[in-house]
Formats: C-alpha cells, structure tokens, sequence
C-alpha cells in the first residue's frame, strides 16, 4: 500500500464514499461534493482521486449489476476500506489537536 497522507480533495472524497455508503459511485460522488462545498466538482478529476485512494488502499470498489435505465452500462460502486477509515480518523484528530492548540482569545469577539 502507498502512503496514506491524504491532501485535501482526497479527504472530501474520502468522506463523501462513506456519507454515501452503499450509493457511492463516481456521478453521485460528484454530485454530493458539488452540493456539500459549493465548488464546482470535475467528474474526471474525481475519477482520478479515487483511483489514487484505490492505489493507496483506502478504497475499493466493485462493478453493480447493468441496467436498463443506464443502456445496460454498470457503475462502479466504492467503499472505505479498514485503512481508509483508520485515515480519516487520523487526519480528524490531527485537525482536531490543532484546533485545541488555538487560544480561546482568538475567538473572542471583538
């Protein structure tokens, strides 16, 4: 397995295949990050992260079963793998530690 240090897209897309469950295949991916960060979201670009967290082993993913409304084309449907969900934990703890770290005086209102 590669490194598991996660840039930032990554991790949105990380956290979008485990939001999505079951549902997560790359259009609906797109969609949901689209939605959640107000950015406007490449499916090519997230095709390309998820098969960098695949390489890495944070993903997997599997072909669905064909259907009609798709002209018989199947999608690929993704899932967090153990180390995927161990990455996320981690990089949200790093995130939480250094949040912590920053005075109480910073957020006080003016």
């Amino acid at each position: 397995m590669k490194g598991t240090n996660l840039g930032e897209f990554e991790e949105l897309v990380l956290l979008t295949v485990a939001a999505l469950m079951e549902e997560a295949y790359s259009v609906a991916i797109c969609d949901e990050l689209t939605e959640q960060t107000g950015r406007s979201v490449k499916l090519g670009v997230v095709h390309a992260v998820l098969n960098r967290l695949e390489e890495k082993g944070l993903v997997k993913s599997e072909l669905g079963e064909a259907t009609k409304v798709r002209g018989g084309k199947r999608k690929r449907f993704y899932q967090l793998t153990i180390p995927g969900k161990a990455a996320l934990v981690s990089a949200k703890s790093m995130r939480d530690q250094l949040w912590d770290r920053i005075p109480s005086l910073v957020w006080k209102k003016a």
